[in-house]
Parts: C-alpha cells; structure tokens; sequence
C-alpha cells in the first residue's frame, strides 16, 4: 500500500489515535515527579493537548477533572464539582441572558446602523464606525455573535459603495490576465445557487432600487486602478470586525471567557485580593480597548487604502456618487426599524442599568453602593442575576390599565422580554462547563502543590527586569493562542504565571493581567478565533492579508498592553509594591526570594 494512502488514513483517525497515544507518551511523568504533583501534572498536559489538537470537544476535555483528579487520588470529588459553577460562572451567565435579549430584539443592529449614519460613509469613517460599534457591541455580546451581525451590514454597504464583488475582481484584472486565463482553459463559470431563504445582508438592501448607471469616460487603466483601490478597501472592511470584536471583549469582564478566568484563579489562589471586579476592571481595560482600536484603526485605514486627502476634503467625482448611494442605503434601512417599541426600550433601560449596577457596586477609586450590604455578601454575580431575572417576567408590550375594563378588547397571551427557551438557545453552556474545567484545574494545581512545584523551576526568570517580562508574558501567549483556544491557553499557563509572580516578588496581577488580555490578541490565522474564521469564510480574504495585517496588530496589542500596565494599571492597582494578599497565599513556600525592587524602578 502506497505511502500517501496509508497517511490519508491515518489523518481519518488521527483523532482516535491521539486519545489512546498520549495517555501512553505522558506516562513517565507519574514516575519521574513526586507522587502528586507528577499525577496532577499528568491531567494538565493531557488535557492541554486534547484542548490544543481538538482531540475531544473542548466542553468534553473540561469534563475530565471530574474523572480523573478523584480517581488519582489528586482532589475528591466534592472539591472538583463545585468549581463547575462558582460565583464566576453566575456572572457570565447573566451576561449572556442580557446579551440574548438585546438579540431577540433587534438592538444591536439599531445600535449598528446608527453609529454608521453618524461616522460618515467615506473609507476611513466607514472603518472606524464598524470598528467602534463591533468593539462596542461585543463588549457584551459574544464575540462571535457580533461578527456574524456585522458582517451582513458592511458587506450591503460595500455593495452600495463600489458594486458586486465578482464584477470588481474582473475590473482589477489587466487584458494580458484575462488573455492568459482563456489559453489556460480557465473559464469564469458561476454557479447558481439554489434559492434559501433571504439573508441579513439582502434584507438590509433597498428595495426595488437600482442606481442608474452614468456611462463611464475613464480609461481602462483608470478602471483597473480604481477597481484594486476599492477591492483593498472591501478587505479591509471585512478585516477590520473581527479584530474589533476580540479588542472590544477584553474591556468587560464579561466580555471574554479568558477574563473571567482571571477572576475566577484570582479567587483560588489569592482568596484575600478583592482589586479586580466589573468596575475596577472596566476602569482599567477600557482605555486600554480605546488606545489600541485606535491604533489598530490607524494600521488597517493606511494598510488598506482609507487613508487620504478626501478624509478633509470633499470631492465630485465618481467615489462621490458612492458615497452618496452608501449614506441613501444606511438611511433607509435605519428608518425601515421604525421608531424604538416598548420592548426596545426597555432592554435599553435593563441594559443601561446593568452596566452602571456593575460599575459602581465596588469601583475601587470611589465608594459604591455596596457598602449599604453586609460586607462580601454582594457580588457581581448577584447583581447581574437580579437584573436579567427581571427579563423574564417584565412585559414586552406597554401594559394598558384599560385593557382590564375593556371586554371587547383581544386577549393576547402575555409576552416577556425574553423567555427561557429563549435563553436556553442563546447560552453556550459548553463555554460554561470550560470555565469550569480551567477552575477545577487551577485549585488541583494549588492543592497538589504543582504550581509551587513549576514555579520553584521558573526562578532564572528573576533576573529579566518585571517591565520587560510583561511584553514576554503578553508576546509569547499572544503568539500562542493563534494556534490554540484563547479559553484554553489562559486556563494552562495562568496558575504557572501567579507562581512565577510569587516566586520572583512581583505583585501577581502585574504578571496575570497582560497574559489574560494578552489571549485575546489572536490576529494573524483564520483558526486563532471564531470571529477570524467567520471572515475568512466569506471568501474574500486571504491567509496571508491576515498574517500581514495581524502581525502589526500583534505587536500595536502588546505595546498597548505593556504602556497600560506601567502608567495607569501601576497607579489602579498598586503594582508597584508586592500585597500582603500575595505573602497570604505564599506562607506554605518552602522557598523564599528575597524581594526585587520596585517595578518603578525598573521603568
């Protein structure tokens, strides 16, 4: 049998043969480590794997903590199960019942739609306004759900701006191309698909009208030039949503799954520090979410043609017509929503008030409303729970008190805001159990004593300067999370990284904020996340327009990220002092480093 045939198979069941092989390879482990620490250390490079390779489904990869800390004798199992829904979870949950609800009524395409009519249809404006309102948006709703709604707009608008797509990439070719396509035998056959149900990108077209056509006196190069003008402006359009929905997530704390395993770790390992909630984080993240969208605003509008002289001055010519038609059609289809109803409105007002309910229960820089409870009693989780349980008896039509005097008027049934069925459909509940799994893993790795254990190995790092191990931190798992879950890669390295900070005497979150954003600074593939995969599955872009563009953003994200921890994130959290909730947790070391100087001083 020929080579290439036995390898075909192989890769059929490469996934069968990874989870029966590298049980076996990772066996020496339990016999070359103590004995639980070795165990622990098993289950965590196993997992790491199935989570990398997608040997398992990711939910099914979290489960195994429940199978094997007990079984091994690492944690019993009334220690593991709870950790599958802490307070964390709770939080995460009522974020994404608040985010299936401004779904289920069409808010979010309000919001869309109304940032664009402001920012302006010229290129650059354009790019901004999608960049703002995606960041915006995922700020609460899921990435990927973001991306999905986002795409259908820009892409009408790109169709208003410069035409069908086909018929641009024609114009982009020279005569000499298309001669040679026709020797070579490539013919341009289309498919007609077969009729489905309309799109969200047909529907936000105009109905029944077609721009006249003015008869065009350019020259065929002035075609061809101005067609691959538009074609870079239409990837970067689509380039340009997904990157915004990774940055705006890392700006909420429910924004992003690796975020609220910062929380849920911080609390495992460091019981004492209360610094990071909704608010103070929010404080932090969103200035840093602002620096670096802008940047990345400046990188794609230069890379991808927006930036020009016609950002200041208006010109008549044919880019005009377009615009102008661009403007018509994000018009129209505002004013196709109608006026805000009742149940828009009230999700606003449910929206509004959960944000500023998160804000300012404990903000840190000022006192907030929790002080009117029992001390530690109230949390975020509680506070978003309270609210998104109102969405489900709260009316979606404006309640009529002549309604019960009234015995001619229609009896409808009674309508929520949302219902659970609703809900139900809206939550991935598999993320759910994967936070979990990254819970349970974190308090296995602390109560083995694993990460005592990898950090006791970690201690040359000492010697490289906290300023420059914080672009490290972020670079390095910048670069990884394109291969592999942001989820999964924070919950592997994070526990590693809160040893290291307590093995060299550096405030931990110094160390554990960057990896944490740093996950989600996933640019350069399609496969790094589910919004870049979304992209790319239109078909318009190619692997390399995102490696070119990622790498830069890459680079922008960690910058950004390094200038945030020493300026405004030394002043938030006090980062430049070691805690006394990091000496707490750190009584058991048998180890102890004496304690570097201040990471001011290494500035």
């Amino acid at each position: 049998m020929k080579i290439s045939v036995v390898s075909k198979k192989l890769w059929c069941v490469h996934k069968q043969l990874l989870l029966l092989l590298a049980p076996l390879v990772f066996l020496p482990i339990l016999f070359t480590l103590p004995e639980k620490e070795g165990k622990c250390l098993y289950v965590v490079i196993l997992m790491a794997t199935f989570w990398c390779t997608e040997a398992l489904p990711l939910a099914v990869t979290a489960l195994l903590p429940v199978c094997l800390f007990p079984t091994l004798g690492i944690l019993p199992a009334k220690k593991v199960c709870p950790q599958y829904f802490i307070e964390t979870n709770f939080l995460f949950f009522s974020g994404l019942v608040m985010a299936s609800s401004i779904e289920e009524w069409g808010l979010h395409r309000r919001i869309a739609l109304k940032v664009l009519s402001i920012v302006g249809v010229k290129p650059a404006w354009l790019i901004m306004g999608m960049m703002m309102t995606t960041s915006f948006l995922s700020m609460w709703l899921s990435n990927t759900a973001t991306t999905a709604m986002m795409l259908p707009i820009a892409n009408a608008i790109l169709e208003s701006l410069f035409g069908d797509l086909e018929t641009l990439k024609k114009k982009c070719k020279s005569p000499e191309d298309h001669d040679s396509a026709i020797i070579n035998g490539q013919t341009s056959l289309k498919l007609h698909p077969l009729p489905a149900e309309p799109s969200e990108k047909q529907m936000l077209s105009m109905d029944g009208i077609d721009a006249v056509e003015t008869t065009d006196l350019r020259t065929a190069e002035e075609i061809r030039s101005e067609s691959e003008y538009q074609l870079k402006v239409w990837k970067g359009f689509l380039i340009c949503i997904p990157y915004a929905a990774s940055i705006g997530g890392t700006a909420t704390l429910t924004g992003t799954a690796p975020n609220l395993i910062l929380i849920g770790q911080l609390k495992s390992y460091f019981p004492d520090c209360d610094l990071i909630n909704f608010g103070s984080w929010f404080a932090f993240a969103c200035p840093l979410m602002l620096l670096f969208l802008f940047l990345g605003w400046i990188w794609i509008s230069f890379l991808y043609g927006g930036l020009n002289t016609r950002l200041c001055f208006t010109k008549h010519d044919h880019r005009a017509q377009a615009e102008a038609r661009a403007r018509a059609l994000i018009k129209e289809d505002y004013r196709k929503l109608g006026p805000i109803n009742f149940a828009e409105g009230a999700i606003s007002f449910f929206f509004i008030l959960f944000a500023v309910l998160l804000f300012t229960r404990d903000p840190k820089f000022v006192t907030g409303w929790s002080v009117f409870f029992k001390k530690g009693y109230v949390s975020d989780a509680v506070t978003g729970v309270i609210i998104v349980s109102i969405l489900f008896f709260f009316p979606s039509q404006k309640p009529s008190l002549s309604w019960w005097f009234d015995p001619q008027a229609v009896n409808t049934p009674y309508v929520p805001l949302l219902s659970w069925k609703k809900a139900q459909d809206s939550v991935p509940w598999n993320i759910i159990l994967l936070l979990g799994g990254g819970f349970a893993m974190a308090k296995a790795c602390e109560e083995s004593g694993l990460a005592s254990w990898i950090g006791g190995h970690l201690q040359p790092l000492a010697e490289v300067p906290p300023a420059v191990a914080v672009m490290l931190i972020t670079a390095f798992l910048a670069c990884f999370t394109e291969f592999a879950s942001n989820t999964a890669t924070i919950i592997i390295f994070l526990p590693v990284i809160a040893e290291l900070a307590i093995r060299v005497s550096v405030n931990p979150l110094y160390f554990m904020i960057p990896a944490t954003v740093g996950c989600s600074y996933a640019f350069m593939l399609p496969v790094s996340t589910p919004p870049n995969s979304i992209a790319f599955a239109s078909g318009h872009l190619m692997v390399k327009d995102m490696v070119k563009t990622g790498f830069v953003m890459n680079i922008l994200g960690i910058l950004s990220v390094s200038l945030a921890m020493n300026t405004w994130g030394v002043a938030m959290f006090n980062l430049s002092s070691y805690p006394e909730w990091a000496h707490a947790s750190n009584n058991t070391a048998i180890i102890h480093f004496s304690p570097m100087k201040s990471i001011n001083a290494t500035l």
